[in-house]
Parts: structure tokens; sequence; C-alpha cells
């Protein structure tokens, strides 16, 4: 599983825990999300997150 951080704000996604606050489960792929998912904290789309390296 991996971590999608926002370029804008620094809010993570993380596939393992989803978003249950918002109706995504846990386990749910980044490329699972619908395409206008937006960002929780800022409100910016799917392009302004990036994978995070461990």
């Amino acid at each position: 599983m991996k971590k999608y951080v926002c370029k804008v704000c620094g809010w993570i996604y993380d596939e393992a825990l989803g978003d249950p606050d918002n109706g995504i489960a846990p386990g749910t792929k980044w490329e699972d999300l619908p395409d206008d998912f937006k960002c929780p904290l800022c409100g910016v789309g799917k392009d302004d997150f990036e994978i995070m390296e461990d």
C-alpha cells in the first residue's frame, strides 16, 4: 500500500487507512478513488498529490 501527499497542504492519503471520515474504505487504492477526488483539507484535485517515498 502506498501513501500520497498533497503538494499544497501536506495532507496524506494512506491507501491502507483510506479516509473513513469522507466515505473512503481502508484498502482503497489511489487509482480507485474517483477522478473528482479532492483533498479534504485544501480542496485541490488528484493532480496535486505525489507518492511519498519511504
